[in-house]
């Protein structure tokens, strides 16, 4: 063995020997149910969307499959103007597309916070975030879970030195399902002028929200948070990401963000693609209600096996505790028809190894009873 590569070797057998190595799941089969996705809304599913959407360009020229540059160079610009400009009617907002969530965390936060910058994240944020803050070198802290007096208390201790406090919290929450007080945390940042407050709404775009808009959208005061990210891989079944902000934070973005510079724009057709979706997604009410329904099933199916009911959501965690123990369960359920993976270290911190049950408007009545049932061990 290549001294190289030695060291490599011991960690993948050390994440062996834990019940933590990953690979790529394969496929269940054609009756499995698959609580494994962000579709949330079935859009994914939907081949009358697809056909309304390519039927629009019958008699003109279908957006490139490439933009072949950064957005910077990209001479294709028409369907990111068009997009940014329908995020911006709706929101009443700047808007920045981003190649993904990935791309506008790790970019966004690196470009707006510096060692001058103290950031206070929710103990529970995306590893993107994580790395976005690494990224920038500022100095960093986390609050527990949802914990807005402790959060209080940490805005309290940050040194007169620092001209910027950053918040960052999630709308709701990738592996709980729960939701932070928007209300609170504008009143926050309402009672100091530095902090600057950002919420990723990667979860709540397309479910939550007046028209599936999001929470933030829903607060009392949507412009006092100052950025707004939601993603368009999950709730609506496309690729990519976008930022609402006011004009000084985009215009700072479109220099500085790193993210954006130096990759190669989205697709143009993808673009498209998202703004022909987000117009649907509003309407969907039904689809929204749907959801809820199913949220409200499998919250009663895990009450019913552990004992304790959790939030009312499209993502319902099952904390086991345990990766050997996750594992094991994650496949019984395959076994019996049910497709919901095992999530572990580091994704969730060791001793809360869950399942993660991800819903979407698609399942029918009979896909959830037939979930609940399993969830539940009725079914051999």
């Amino acid at each position: 063995m290549r001294t190289s590569t030695s060291r490599l070797t011991l960690e993948l057998d050390q994440l062996r020997e834990s019940s933590n190595y990953r690979s790529f799941p394969s496929g269940g089969g054609g009756d499995t149910i698959d609580l494994t996705s962000n579709d949330y809304l079935g859009l994914a599913l939907r081949d009358d969307l697809r056909d309304e959407f390519i039927a629009q360009y019958h008699s003109g020229k279908f957006p490139a499959l490439t933009s072949s540059a950064s957005r910077l160079l990209a001479s294709c610009q028409l369907e990111y103007r068009e997009f940014e400009s329908l995020l911006a009617e709706i929101y009443g907002r700047k808007a920045l597309v981003f190649n993904s969530g990935y791309h506008a965390n790790t970019g966004i936060i690196q470009a707006i916070a510096d060692k001058r910058t103290m950031v206070i994240a929710d103990r529970l944020v995306h590893a993107s975030i994580i790395d976005g803050i690494r990224l920038s070198g500022a100095r960093f802290t986390r609050f527990p879970h949802n914990d807005f007096d402790r959060l209080e208390r940490a805005i309290e201790a940050v040194p007169d030195d620092a001209d910027r406090i950053l918040i960052i919290v999630e709308s709701v929450y990738s592996m709980d399902g729960d939701r932070a007080d928007i209300d609170r945390l504008i009143d926050i940042r309402r009672a100091n002028e530095r902090v600057m407050l950002y919420v990723d709404e990667a979860h709540g775009v397309g479910v939550e929200g007046p028209a599936g808009l999001g929470l933030v959208a829903a607060s009392k005061a949507p412009a006092e948070v100052d950025i707004v990210i939601g993603t368009l891989g999950k709730a609506l079944a496309s690729s990519g990401a976008f930022a609402l902000t006011d004009d000084t934070v985009k215009q700072y973005l479109v220099n500085k963000a790193r993210s954006l510079i130096f990759s190669t724009a989205l697709p143009p057709a993808c673009v498209a693609w998202s703004r022909f979706l987000f117009g649907k997604m509003m309407g969907m009410d039904a689809e929204r209600a749907t959801l809820r329904r199913h949220a409200e099933r499998i919250a009663d199916a895990i009450a019913a096996a552990t004992g304790c009911r959790g939030v009312v959501s499209h993502i319902q965690p099952l904390v086991i505790g345990n990766a050997a123990a996750t594992l094991q369960r994650s496949a019984e359920l395959l076994r019996e028809g049910v497709k919901v993976l095992p999530i572990r270290t580091p994704t969730v911190p060791p001793g809360s190894e869950r399942l993660r049950f991800s819903l979407s408007a698609s399942l029918t009545d009979a896909d959830i009873t037939r979930a609940c049932s399993c969830i539940e061990g009725k079914r051999s």
